[in-house]
């Protein structure tokens, strides 16, 4: 949450909408998730909506993100939380290959591993490949509706 002169006092006409946005003293609920270090320093982890709770583990959907694209096979990509009795939720990666190649999940896993270094924990444990991903309104993927689509598949499994 943050307050200053430069942040905005509220919405036009939308009482209700501020009502969840602004705190009663004028604090502004960002929905970004921050970490602080040496007492003093801020930095942007990502957001509160795009975070997936493993277990208690709170893992930043954008950063893993940044590192499936750099993968040689991927386009584009979406890290979603997907549904898991035990650990609450898991991470699922929605891949739009170059050229419509073949990517596995352990050739993923695998590369985000040696060459990303990245976190045992915050590595998908689903891939699901798309032809195109679902689009809201201004121009961004739909992680609402993927997270809508992996919650039925996983139904429809079990």
């Amino acid at each position: 949450m943050v307050r200053g002169p430069l942040t905005i006092r509220g919405y036009y006409d939308s009482p209700e909408y501020n009502k969840r946005a602004f705190t009663e003293d004028g604090f502004y609920r960002t929905g970004d998730v921050v970490r602080m270090y040496q007492g003093r320093y801020v930095t942007v982890e990502g957001r509160i909506k795009d975070t997936i709770n493993r277990g208690g583990e709170k893992i930043s959907a954008e950063e893993v993100e940044n590192h499936i694209l750099a993968h040689p096979k991927v386009e584009n990509c979406a890290y979603v939380a997907m549904p898991d009795h035990v650990l609450g939720e898991k991470g699922c990666a929605f891949v739009l290959t170059k050229g419509d190649q073949g990517l596995t999940l352990e050739e993923l896993c695998r590369f985000l591993k040696e060459e990303r270094n990245i976190a045992i924990h915050k590595l998908p444990e689903r891939l699901e490949r798309v032809r195109e991903f679902p689009m809201t309104k201004v121009g961004k993927i739909d992680k609402k509706e993927l997270r809508r689509i992996i919650d039925e598949k996983l139904r429809e499994e079990s």
